[in-house]
């Protein structure tokens, strides 16, 4: 656990990045070489995290010269914590700084904190969506918002 700024995963990062792009592109399916350029990603771990991404059943890939990735549903549907589970598994929550099992100090030193925060970063990533942060990102760049 990294204290002063949450750590995330670059496999998650290009997978929110990823489905933004895929959302902005309106239903038109986006080149996979498009995207890792756009995205300044290596192709193969896009692919790899579009893999997961369309087990997932987030995103759809259509063969041939105009094909590419799109989603496969709406982006006001798609949460971040879909995205996250797609790509990481599920969210367990932080039972102790040190270990994956309590450490056994009663009461912990960091006493709440951590079952709350997890609660907290549950909650938010739950409750935004791929098209919100979509709409923030062309408001920010000066684009019509949808």
């Amino acid at each position: 656990m990294a204290f002063g700024t949450l750590q995330l995963s670059k496999a998650f990062a290009l997978a929110v990045h990823l489905l933004v792009r895929l959302a902005e592109s309106e239903g038109r399916p986006v080149s996979t070489v498009e995207l890792a350029a756009s995205l300044e990603a290596s192709r193969d771990h896009l692919l790899k995290v579009a893999q997961r991404l369309a087990r997932s059943g987030l995103v759809l890939a259509q063969r041939g010269p105009a094909g590419g990735l799109f989603l496969a549903r709406d982006p006001e549907a798609v949460s971040l914590l879909e995205v996250y589970e797609a790509v990481e598994g599920p969210l367990t929550p932080y039972l102790c700084a040190l270990h994956s099992r309590p450490c056994g100090r009663q009461p912990c030193v960091f006493g709440n904190f951590l079952p709350e925060f997890s609660q907290q970063l549950r909650s938010f990533l739950a409750g935004t969506s791929i098209a919100q942060l979509a709409r923030r990102s062309a408001t920010a760049q000066g684009q019509p918002g949808g």
